[in-house]
């Protein structure tokens, strides 16, 4: 995949972003650890409140980070704005309005997997991302797209009705840009760091 940017003109967008939002990633990060206590310790309005607060993620990313930020170097963002939005309206309608959608974290083998993923967005990935070299605030924080998507399916996999074919794709389709975006930047890091050397 050829992407119309270069790493340091992407990594230059989480800087400005980061910058300008500052502390609201902190603020996402304990939005985060709430699902998860909802999850956890099931109260009245849990599965209302964590579809809202995916809703929120969702076009949180759509507005503030595709539209305001990343369209200045990616005109594709304008698609994923919209895209991030009709996902954080289908986690407001599904979970918030219809109740479609019950968090709650079971001893399966999907919960499991749902943790990793869950410790994986908000743990590992930004650790990486420091060995990796991307230190903030040049970094994909979390309310960013790819930790925020695993961080949604983790949550998907706590679930504990059948989740509706709808609010999988979205979510399934940034996964498969965003692994190939990543495996782009991984070979143009990986040529930066050789010529750099």
């Amino acid at each position: 995949m050829d992407l119309p940017f270069t790493i340091e003109q992407f990594l230059g967008i989480f800087e400005k972003y980061n910058l300008a939002v500052w502390p609201m990633q902190i603020v996402l990060i304990l939005i985060a650890v709430l699902t998860l206590i909802l999850s956890l310790k099931k109260i009245s309005y849990s599965d209302k409140t964590i579809s809202i607060i995916l809703s929120f993620f969702w076009l949180w990313i759509g507005i503030v980070y595709h539209l305001a930020y990343f369209t200045a170097i990616n005109k594709a963002a304008y698609l994923f704005g919209v895209l991030f939005i009709i996902q954080g309206l289908i986690f407001l309608f599904a979970g918030g309005i219809k109740s479609k959608l019950s968090f709650k974290f079971q001893s399966s083998s999907y919960g499991v997997i749902g943790s990793l993923f869950i410790l994986y967005a908000l743990i590992i990935y930004p650790i990486l991302g420091y060995f990796f070299g991307h230190v903030y605030p040049k970094n994909p924080t979390f309310g960013l797209p790819c930790p925020t998507t695993i961080f949604t399916f983790g949550l998907l996999l706590w679930t504990v009705k059948i989740v509706p074919k709808y609010v999988l794709v979205i979510p399934l389709i940034w996964s498969i840009i965003g692994f190939g975006a990543a495996l782009s930047l991984g070979e143009k890091w990986g040529q930066a760091i050789v010529i750099k050397y």
